[in-house]
């Protein structure tokens, strides 16, 4: 509330960015990397000549390492966009700190599959360590969102598919599988049913309005026919 009530914000700009740097950082250190990759990427953007440009592609590396270990859902999606259609993107390759990032962020953005390859064992070492704490579920940070980052992807691909399939291709215990996919479910990141007896976790597809409204009006259209078929049948 302090830095917003600053008068005459073009005469401090220093002052502004060092805040929204600082704020960024704290946010990152809290784990609230949702948050923290929305900040970084706006600074990463910042036109002044007060910062480097080195610095901004910095930022949009912390951007992108924040968009990877936040939570799934609609709001990650769309600060992944944000990051993946930066066309500096590409650029983070020449900083060894952030070398894998564009790989990542593409397979995210994607929907694809993410296996524990060179490129995801090297982005998880290269993390700071207050994103590799080890949380009350028992995964690290990163585990947790590529695994709901895989349930997403999965959902894309199959409309139903065994615990013990799921758990193989997600790399986990099929148990393990279920109680992140009853998680997700729960808080909304995938539309799904979890059916406990034959064990199997079953999709539910959720096309795009304009999808469902043309759906609409061909399902209208077709009752229509139907009806003026038996009126001139009477």
């Amino acid at each position: 509330m302090v830095v917003e009530s600053i008068p005459d914000p073009e005469n401090h700009t220093a002052l502004i960015l060092r805040y929204k740097s600082t704020y960024a950082r704290v946010l990152d250190s809290n784990r609230k990397f949702l948050q923290a990759a929305s900040r970084y990427h706006d600074l990463s953007q910042s036109n002044t000549d007060l910062v480097d440009a080195d610095d901004l592609l910095q930022m949009l590396g912390k951007a992108a390492t924040c968009a990877i270990l936040a939570p799934s859902g609609p709001q990650r999606q769309r600060v992944l966009g944000l990051v993946y259609k930066d066309e500096r993107l590409s650029q983070l390759d020449s900083l060894p700190e952030f070398d894998t990032h564009f790989e990542v962020i593409t397979k995210m953005y994607m929907n694809q599959v993410l296996r524990k390859d060179e490129a995801l064992l090297k982005f998880e070492k290269g993390l700071p360590l207050h994103a590799q704490a080890v949380m009350g579920d028992g995964l690290t940070i990163i585990e947790r969102a590529v695994l709901e980052h895989n349930m997403v992807a999965v959902s894309k691909i199959y409309a139903s598919i065994y615990f013990t399939e799921l758990g193989k291709l997600l790399g986990v215990e099929a148990d393990k599988a279920e109680r992140v996919a009853a998680k997700m479910v729960m808080d909304g990141s995938i539309h799904a049913s979890i059916d406990e007896v034959d064990g199997i976790l079953s999709f539910q597809g959720k096309g795009s309005p304009l999808v469902q409204w043309d759906g609409s009006i061909t399902s209208f259209c077709l009752q229509l026919n139907r009806v003026t078929d038996v009126i001139r049948g009477i």
